[in-house]
């Protein structure tokens, strides 16, 4: 292990605190929690189903009991998500309960990461653009995720040390050539919303790399 590697997992070491061994939840959140963040909340519960791990969503200005648009539904099923799943899904509003339980909270946009630290502040290092999340991630090989979690506790323990040793990138990972913002397809063309998808989804990889290193440990 190189010296930086086993600096970092050091501190992770001595610095985690064993958290109550509840169920780990991932949340993401749009606007209308209707389009992006339930295609990524479906998309994510999928790739993972066989973790014990919640994955839901909610929306800073949600269109409330409201189900996915059929291009968003044709989306998620294109991606492996069941019909009932993605037909089942209804819009709810951001709250600061949701905030306050979610382990990783993965926004479309920079605006809706500062509305939801504004409504629970104490999540500012657990709330990141998808985007964001999977530039930061990818600068942090397995490796290294494996000697930060090496004598870390339960899974969600796990899971909240490598969230939190992903957040401390920041300003130390190389920089977005632009935003990492996901585009609203909402009342938007097929065009728009397969455009929307191909900025979410990949990063999604990201995601999942990580949630199963902490979750499979």
């Amino acid at each position: 292990m190189a010296d930086s590697e086993f600096s970092l997992a050091a501190l992770f070491a001595s610095t985690h605190e064993d958290l109550p061994d509840a169920q780990p939840n991932i949340l993401t959140v749009c606007t209308g929690n209707i389009c992006r963040s339930p295609l990524a909340e479906t998309v994510l519960a999928t790739r993972l189903a066989g973790l014990d791990l919640r994955v839901h969503s909610a929306g800073t200005q949600a269109l409330v009991g409201h189900g996915m648009p059929s291009e968003a539904r044709e989306l998620a099923e294109r991606n492996g998500v069941p019909l009932q799943r993605a037909a089942g899904h209804r819009a709810r509003l951001l709250n600061e309960q949701l905030m306050d339980d979610a382990d990783l909270v993965l926004t479309m946009t920079a605006q809706h990461s500062t509305a939801a630290v504004q409504i629970s502040p104490r999540r500012l290092h657990r709330t990141f653009t998808v985007r964001e999340f999977a530039r930061l991630a990818a600068s942090l090989d397995d490796g290294v995720l494996r000697s930060i979690i090496r004598v870390s506790g339960n899974p969600r323990t796990r899971l909240n040390t490598l969230v939190q040793a992903i957040a401390d990138q920041r300003g130390v990972a190389p920089r977005a050539g632009g935003d990492e913002d996901v585009i609203d397809p909402y009342r938007q063309s097929t065009e728009v919303y397969e455009q929307s998808a191909s900025q979410m989804l990949p990063p999604l990889a990201q995601v999942e790399r990580v949630v199963c290193l902490a979750l499979q440990h």
